[in-house]
């Protein structure tokens, strides 16, 4: 619902609701063999390494209006990289209306909003299965703000940023704020599922599902893609090169891998 500047509450001071955003993203591959892996483990690296991280972070303060503060960044050995931003009150100080809409985000090309006390975070998660031919790649990102957007606007461009196949999102709005009244504020927006912030052509490529309390400002939101082919799992070949049996075979193991990440539980089959 997009509210007018008569209809939004009046507040005490700044506001002092925190609005954390926990994204997660995973990456499914199929390495057979231990050359495999290792390229395509050094593949992620490169393609993730802590500047990557560092310019899609500040694409992120951007879309949220956030002056960046401090940046620290790091290549770990033998995989993965972290990056951690402090980001204060961006230049601009008028909230535009849409910043209270239900809706997708806009991407990196505007500054669009106000807010203080907050951190952006990315860490990777390379790994691979000691001897079943499945590699993952998962990503952790936090996006915490405090003053008047939802970092859900930041999510659009999240999404973008990375060759998803399965996706977890948790938004939560923590702490109190107060009107001219000096009544309490536990949340100061209208929200239903986080579905509302991703675009139509996205939800269309996944199986979602939602896990919401309402009386917390709590909600949860996990997608996997609907579409599955074998081409894009395979790392350095095309599903040519394998038998009808071999491609089977495959085929159940990653799924099995990714329905195992989507449910959150291991699956006898």
């Amino acid at each position: 619902m997009k509210l007018t500047p008569e209809q939004r509450v009046t507040l005490h001071g700044f506001n002092n609701l925190t609005k954390s955003l926990s994204f997660n993203m995973y990456d499914i591959c199929y390495t057979k063999t231990k050359e495999e892996r290792e390229a395509y483990i050094d593949y992620i690296d490169e393609q993730y390494n802590a500047d990557r991280l560092t310019s899609i972070l500040n694409h992120v303060a951007e879309i949220i209006g956030a002056h960046v503060l401090n940046i620290a960044k790091q290549d770990y050995e033998p995989q993965g990289a972290s990056v951690t931003m402090l980001v204060s009150e961006g230049p601009i100080v008028e909230v535009p209306t849409e910043s209270y809409d239900e809706s997708p985000g806009p991407l990196p090309d505007s500054v669009v909003l106000a807010l203080d006390k907050s951190h952006i975070t990315v860490h990777t998660y390379p790994e691979y299965h000691p001897d079943e031919g499945i590699s993952t790649f998962r990503a952790d990102i936090d996006v915490s703000t405090c003053g008047e957007i939802s970092p859900l606007k930041a999510l659009n461009y999240l999404i973008r940023s990375f060759d998803t196949d399965i996706m977890t999102m948790d938004y939560r709005v923590r702490g109190f704020t107060r009107d001219i009244h000096g009544h309490k504020l536990f949340i100061d927006h209208e929200i239903s599922s986080i579905q509302n912030y991703i675009p139509d052509e996205i939800k269309e490529m996944y199986h979602m599902i939602d896990v919401n309390v309402y009386q917390e400002n709590i909600f949860h939101t996990k997608c996997k893609l609907r579409q599955f082919d074998l081409n894009n799992y395979l790392f350095g070949y095309t599903k040519d090169k394998l038998s009808e049996e071999e491609q089977r075979d495959i085929t159940e193991s990653l799924k099995w891998e990714m329905d195992e990440i989507f449910y959150g539980k291991n699956i006898a089959y």
